[in-house]
């Protein structure tokens, strides 16, 4: 397994992506992230998904020793057979090599059942609506569903598996994420909370701060090709739900060392100054200097490649992989601007400093500040008290735009703000980054205006069409989640209300399609009555944790409220204080 300190010591002074020449590859692994076994391999386009071969362990020779097959061997192998077929092996001899040498994705992991899940946790209770309820309660079983475990094999021969290492089993998204992911892990961890299951939420923990105590940060999956990229930081977040749950201090106190690692990565690798207005502001981007097509994607990410000049293919592949850093793979958020904004081939994403990046690190620091209070280290809270001051500061110079009432995301190049709506506009909300409580209410009138209101089965991730599954139609769980609890923030109860009317029609959008299809999603698509999405490079998926993670939480907190009824757009702004009034009285007439 590739130690700590590789691929880390890239110059930080490389900022211009497009005047790179080669850059490094993802990972050291010649079978796994770069060469010419994996180059022919998903230029035969053997598997409908590039991921299916990159996730297949290698086999051990029959009647050998598990390491009696090594990737050295393998790889010698292959040379002597592209060698024999000048370098251009027939499909038939390569899925001959393939059943030779290779296992079927999923060998390393196996199935595992929570020991902490319990039939009936208290917050199913408090669910009013009995089919609601009862939804709830199969959401809760899913959790065994998605249990893994990973085999002691991976331990002993890591150079035989693309899989990293987890001590812990843990909670996996589903469908074709055999793995587990870093941001989506946030609102899994919350579900289980719910569920009352703190001790699968420590090893999951645990599992995490390994990886930043290898690698100097969590990266985007526990997967050796994703190892130079992370994905929204979360793990401080995490930490303090799961330290709230349980007030289990001596884990703080042991791992606090290892979450400051963590956002130091932030700071040392992802740091962009910007010059406005006389001042220079510190915040952060998304930014991965990693050259080659990402292996889990490579033959897309190849025949994109084809169509940029020869030039500007390296800087391409690494503005994919912050693409996918960004958790966002993909999305017009990082089209714009490109000399087609509706081709994956305009991608600039470092180019922007976005919104919810800093929004999340702003939490942290908050958060790690308070944890070091907590724990008597009054220099530390100090230290990170002034950080979040100063990235507030940032935050409202740069990117929060006062006469629309919400922030937008910084354009690098055109040192202008993208405009356009996207749900991470209200980030600020919901980590609790903004000093004047009015923003709230300023936001609610921003997403009246932007007619974001009228969508009846979920808010839209963009109101570009371009075919990225992170544009519309598509609504994923995590975006409700940080309009909702955004606006929930809110003193006023109009804000209030319109945050429960969003959760209402999240909750039965995914009540509706559970109906039907007896499964969750991984996200819907709120233009034709919020079935499955689509769009991306993949099929909709099944499982799915975070979706299950956020409805779980709307059901706890506004139990007593939701409804499995039919569907209804908040009604326009005219008419909303009527209707808020009319839903609050039972409330306010004595009892």
């Amino acid at each position: 397994m590739p130690g700590r300190t590789w691929g880390l010591c890239l110059p930080l002074l490389l900022l211009g992506l497009g005047a790179l020449g080669a850059l490094p590859p993802p990972c050291e692994s010649q079978v796994y992230c770069h060469g010419e076994l994996l180059h022919q391999v998903q230029m035969a386009k053997l598997y409908k998904d590039d991921k299916q071969f990159v996730d297949m362990p290698l086999s051990s020779a029959p009647g050998a020793p598990p390491a009696a097959r090594s990737a050295d061997q393998v790889l010698r192998r292959f040379r002597e057979l592209a060698a024999a077929h000048n370098h251009s092996v027939p499909r038939p001899q390569l899925r001959a090599f393939l059943r030779e040498h290779f296992q079927a994705a999923g060998q390393e992991l196996q199935p595992w059942s929570p020991e902490d899940w319990t039939d009936s946790p208290r917050f199913l209770q408090q669910i009013a609506d009995p089919q609601l309820r009862a939804w709830a309660g199969q959401l809760h079983q899913l959790w065994k569903k998605l249990g893994k475990k990973v085999k002691p094999e991976v331990l002993r021969h890591p150079e035989r598996f693309s899989l990293i290492y987890a001590q812990h089993p843990f909670i996996v998204p589903g469908g074709r994420f055999l793995e587990f992911y870093y941001w989506d892990s946030y609102w899994v961890t919350e579900g289980l909370l719910l569920s009352e299951m703190p001790a699968t939420v420590r090893g999951m923990l645990q599992n995490f701060l390994d990886l930043v105590q290898t690698y100097g940060h969590v990266p985007n999956g526990a997967r050796v090709y994703y190892l130079q990229r992370s994905q929204p930081p979360l793990l401080t977040l995490m930490v303090d739900r799961y330290v709230t749950h349980t007030n289990d201090i001596a884990f703080l106190r042991d791992h606090i060392g290892t979450l400051a690692l963590e956002l130091d990565f932030w700071t040392e690798n992802r740091s962009i100054s910007v010059s406005l207005g006389g001042r220079s502001y510190v915040l952060n981007r998304y930014y991965v200097p990693y050259g080659g097509p990402r292996p889990e994607s490579y033959s897309k990410d190849a025949e994109l490649a084809d169509t940029v000049p020869e030039g500007d293919r390296e800087a391409l592949w690494a503005e994919l992989k912050a693409g996918a850093e960004s958790g966002w793979d993909f999305s017009s958020r990082w089209l714009v601007g490109g000399p087609n904004p509706s081709s994956l081939s305009s991608i600039r994403t470092s180019k922007f400093v976005p919104v919810d990046l800093n929004a999340f690190l702003c939490q942290a620091e908050e958060l790690m500040s308070n944890f070091y209070t907590r724990l008597g280290n009054d220099s530390q809270a100090a230290k990170y008290r002034n950080l979040r001051e100063q990235r507030l500061a940032a935050m409202k110079a740069v990117l929060w735009d006062e006469e629309k009432g919400a922030w937008f995301d910084y354009d690098l190049d055109t040192r202008r703000k993208n405009q356009e709506f996207y749900p991470s506009n209200l980030a600020p909300l919901w980590a609790g980054c903004f000093s004047d409580p009015a923003v709230v209410d300023k936001a609610l009138k921003y997403l009246e205006d932007s007619k974001i209101l009228t969508y009846q089965y979920g808010v839209p991730t963009s109101l570009q069409t371009t075919g990225q599954q992170w544009d519309f139609p598509n609504a994923w769980a995590p975006l409700q989640d940080l309009l909702i609890r955004g606006l929930a923030k809110s003193p006023s109860l109009r804000t209030q209300e319109v945050a429960f009317q969003l959760a209402q029609n999240w909750i039965r959008t995914n009540f509706d399609v559970y109906a039907q299809k007896s499964a969750m999603y991984e996200k819907y698509d709120v233009s034709n009555g919020g079935q499955p999405g689509g769009g991306g490079e993949y099929a909709v998926q099944e499982g799915f944790g975070w979706t299950n993670g956020v409805a779980l939480m709307l059901l706890e907190r506004y139990g007593d409220r939701l409804r499995s009824g039919t569907h209804t757009a908040l009604l326009a702004p005219p008419w909303l204080a009527a209707a808020l009034l009319l839903s609050c009285l039972p409330r306010l007439l004595p009892q």
